[in-house]
Order: C-alpha cells, then structure tokens, then sequence
C-alpha cells in the first residue's frame, strides 16, 4: 500500500487567509512520531541584546506561509510527494530564564531527533541554535554547519552571561558539537570592536566568507565549494535572516546595511541540495519591526526552500 504523506492546505479549498494557523496549512502534530520532517517554532526573545520582538517570529512566519504552494517552480522539487510533514508547534521555553530555556530547547530536539525526523526551527532569537546543535551532536556526533549572518555569533560572554544570542556557536564549539574544518559563516559584515573580531572562527579552521565577497556575484559557485568541503557528513543550516539587506528584511532587531539580497540567499540555500541536512533553522525575525510582514514572508519561502533540500527529495537536473 503506498503511503499517504500530508499536505497543505490548498487555495481552491479554503481561501488563503483562512484554514490552520500552521506552517504552509499543514496538518498540526502533537510531536515528531512518524514524521520524517517537521517545522517547529522557538517563540524567544530573552537573548537578544538590541531590539526584542523575534518571540513573535514563529506565529508571523506561520501566518505569511498561507500563500506557498507545495511545488518548487524553480528546482523541480515537490517535498510533500516524499516525506511525511507536519507542524508541531512551538518550545514551551521558560520566558522569564534562559539557563532555563537552552536546557529546554535541547530537551524537546532530543525528543524530535529520537524519532528520525529533521527538524525545521521557526526563530525566535538566535541563542537557541546552540541547544540544537547540543542535540544534534548526542545523535549524530559532530556536524558541519552552513551559518549565514552578518554576526559572527561567538562573543564568549555578553554582559557576563554565556548564554545569548552573539554567543551560540562559541557555545557549540566548546562543547565539540562542530567539525571545524566544514564550518562555513556566509554574509558576515558591518562594524567590530576590533580588526581580528572575525579572525577567532579563522583560526578554529572555519571558512568566514564576508558579506563584501559576495557583491555583484552568484553565490552558486561558493556552494559548489562549500558542498565538495563538506561531503557526505551530517550538516546543520542556521540561517539569521539579518543576512539579508535590511531592505529587503528590515524587520529583524540587529540591521547591518550592505547584505546579501533574496535571490543570493535562495542560492545559499538551493546549494545544500545533495547535503546530508540534519537539521535547519531560521531565526531573528521580529514583526515589529516590519509592518509590511514581507520579512516573515522572505523567511516562510527561505524555511520551505529548505524542506525542498532535506535529503530524500529529488530535485530537477
């Protein structure tokens, strides 16, 4: 008997401003039991050291994926004819603790990834990628990491804490969850404390590509590199939607003017195809800060990209 994999709401079925309040319309899911991917959200903003608001990031990114269509016009793929998809809702963090909070998220993806699912995280601030990265090394030992931002994100404390949104992958170095030599930061920009501030990941072995590389050029030919360098390991996509100009993605609360545009991030993310994806996440919208929603929209497309790249669906050649 063939099996019967879900998928979204359609648009002739229910207008596209009603039905669930799930990602793409999905059906909702109590957990990651039988599912072979699922979006989660992270509604957090306790780590942020700017402008708060990315708590709300998962229920806008949910709401502005209403208008997707499950088939990739431009690669062919077509994820809900091949895996098993569903929402299952958000972390229950502690709001009032981040301690707390890391110990929680990295609890709840040990659930995910016991069950085999790839999980695709709705941010949400970026401190919880480091308790992700934590789970994904108790499963799958350490992972290569594709980290596309204007920060660098590895400040060893901010305001004397460990744990905040400038520190994730400080955190997950220390605690080995990384293969250094297949560590990527991709549109890393805007201004330092110091000359060498981007120069600690260097000297860890990590590839740092600044935003300035990528003016004016197609990124397809940089994942070309990044995919040989990386092989056939298990790999983790933390996508920091400040990546992106703030004109094309003003709301978010730590803007860098001259980044990447939407077609490059789509090149980002479009180049993981053939990677061994363990796990993606999109972190750092914040809707106050863009009235239009256009930046939860960039970001619903950019988490649904990703699910047309996880391992098990073919893409057009």
């Amino acid at each position: 008997m063939a099996r019967r994999f879900n998928q979204p709401l359609g648009g002739n079925e229910m207008p596209r401003f009603g039905g669930p309040a799930t990602m793409m319309r999905l059906p909702a899911a109590a957990s990651a039991e039988g599912l072979d991917a699922c979006f989660v959200g992270i509604p957090m903003d306790i780590g942020t050291s700017n402008r708060p608001g990315t708590r709300l990031g998962p229920r806008q990114i949910r709401d502005e994926s209403r208008m997707l269509r499950p088939y990739n016009m431009a690669t062919g793929a077509a994820p809900f004819e091949h895996l098993q998809v569903a929402d299952i809702g958000d972390v229950a963090i502690n709001t009032f603790d981040l301690k707390k909070s890391v110990n929680l998220i990295a609890g709840h993806y040990r659930g995910i990834l016991g069950h085999g699912a790839i999980p695709l995280t709705l941010g949400g601030d970026h401190t919880l990628t480091w308790p992700i990265l934590r789970a994904m090394k108790e499963k799958h030992g350490p992972v290569a990491l594709i980290h596309v931002d204007a920060h660098a994100d590895i400040n060893d404390e901010m305001f004397g804490e460990k744990a905040a949104h400038g520190c994730p992958f400080r955190r997950a170095w220390e605690e080995g969850c990384l293969l250094n030599d297949k560590v990527f930061q991709i549109g890393l920009r805007g201004t330092g404390y110091g000359a060498d501030d981007f120069d600690w990941a260097r000297g860890k072995g990590w590839t740092v590509v600044q935003a300035e590389e990528c003016w004016w050029t197609s990124l397809t030919p940089l994942m070309e590199r990044v995919r040989a360098q990386i092989g056939d390991v298990p790999v983790y996509l933390s996508y920091d939607i400040d990546s992106l100009d703030p004109a094309c993605a003003p709301g978010t609360g730590t803007v860098e003017p001259g980044g990447l545009l939407t077609h490059q991030g789509l090149e980002i993310i479009r180049g993981c195809a053939g990677l061994n994806l363990v796990g993606c996440d999109l972190v750092e919208v914040s809707p106050p800060y863009d009235p239009t929603g256009n930046t939860a929209l960039i970001a619903a497309n950019f988490l649904y990209e990703m699910l047309c790249v996880l391992p098990g669906v073919p893409q057009r050649r």
